[in-house]
């Protein structure tokens, strides 16, 4: 009885580190498994070494998930097609986790964000030369879409070559070109330059430039002392006070009532000027004043003799009128009254 009961607490002490085992497991990785996930494969027409199932997928640094399976797409998609007509990518499935709302917005906004330019592009992780997946947006021109001969099993997101990929292929190209060129004649060449610098700087008046240059100095350490010593003499301080009044006195004006009051009414007549140009009467007005500046132009021009016989009547009349004023200031009785009687000739008044 002892020994049943002994094997009864074995087994129920294995059940519980068992649920407990498992319940760890649950919490530390086990609820992915039944979490939302949103499934899409990426096509890479280069190398993708480094990158493993497993790796992380981000967008611009946020982790979003991980790659779930690397294949070739004559495994996938291409296995009965002839050998010369299989496009050969890689193509590299992954998963991304999120809430169930997250994971349809991102099954119904996937297309459009692949319009925009959304690519997948391998990237290195640090120093380890562990690679991982970034999603980023690339110009879509540039990195378009993939044309394939089958129906994808997820949605495609295009991709985009890897920096790496293009240091390394662009160090290729270089090296190509280094091996392609000719490399004897360059060294001819290289060799013939130097031995012409070698001649032309052997020519070269050495002692006249320094001499020059002494003397291009010594003119300058003159022409700076020179500055130093107008600089010294100039009466700054005055200057800097002056400028000082100068603002000060700006300043009170700036500050006075009157000015602003001018520039309300410079503001106001403006904007009445502004209003009477845009009216049609201003327009009018004008041609009116035109065609009577015509008239009087055509008048004067017609009845120009007669004109200058009025002003010489006049200018006569005027003449007369000063000399009857001159009088009157002589003779104001003779102005009023006419001038006296003619003396009576009487016979006796004749001279004997």
């Amino acid at each position: 009885m002892a020994e049943k009961q002994r094997y009864r607490r074995l087994g129920l002490f294995v059940v519980l580190a068992l649920t407990i085992l498992a319940g760890l497991l649950f919490v530390l990785g086990g609820r992915s498994l039944f979490a939302p996930t949103l499934v899409f494969e990426t096509y890479f027409d280069k190398s993708v070494s480094g990158l493993g199932v497993g790796a992380q997928v981000s967008f611009r640094g946020v982790p979003l998930g991980q790659v779930s399976e690397i294949v070739m797409s004559t495994v996938a998609y291409e296995n009965g097609v002839p050998f010369e007509q299989r496009a050969a990518f890689i193509v590299v499935r992954t998963k991304l986790s999120a809430t169930s709302a997250q994971v349809e917005q991102w099954q119904a906004e996937l297309p459009e964000y692949v319009r925009r330019g959304l690519r997948a592009q391998t990237q290195l992780a640090g120093i380890t030369g562990q690679q991982y997946l970034a999603l980023d947006y690339f110009d879509p021109e540039k990195y378009p879409e993939p044309t394939v001969a089958w129906t994808p099993d997820y949605p495609v997101v295009p991709s985009a070559p890897s920096m790496t990929g293009e240091i390394i292929g662009s160090a290729q190209q270089f090296l190509a070109s280094l091996n392609e060129a000719d490399i004897g004649s360059l060294g001819q060449n290289l060799d013939r330059l130097v031995l012409t610098l070698d001649d032309k700087i052997g020519r070269v008046p050495v002692d006249a430039l320094s001499a020059d240059a002494d003397s291009l100095i010594k003119e300058a350490r003159t022409l700076v002392e020179h500055l130093d010593e107008v600089i010294t003499q100039a009466p700054i301080d005055e200057a800097v006070g002056d400028i000082a009044s100068a603002s000060a006195r700006l300043n009170a004006l700036l500050a006075l009532p009157a000015l602003e009051q001018t520039l309300d009414n410079t503001a106001a007549l403006t904007n009445r000027l502004r209003t009477l140009a845009a009216r049609e009467e201003l327009d009018t007005m004008i041609a009116s004043l035109a065609r009577a500046v015509q008239r009087i132009d055509a008048l004067v021009g017609d009845n120009q003799y007669d004109v200058r016989v009025v002003v010489e009547d006049l200018r006569a009349t005027a003449d007369n009128l000063r000399t009857l004023s001159e009088t009157a200031k002589r003779y104001p009785a003779g102005v009023l009254f006419g001038a006296p009687p003619k003396k009576a000739d009487f016979p006796w008044n004749r001279t004997k």
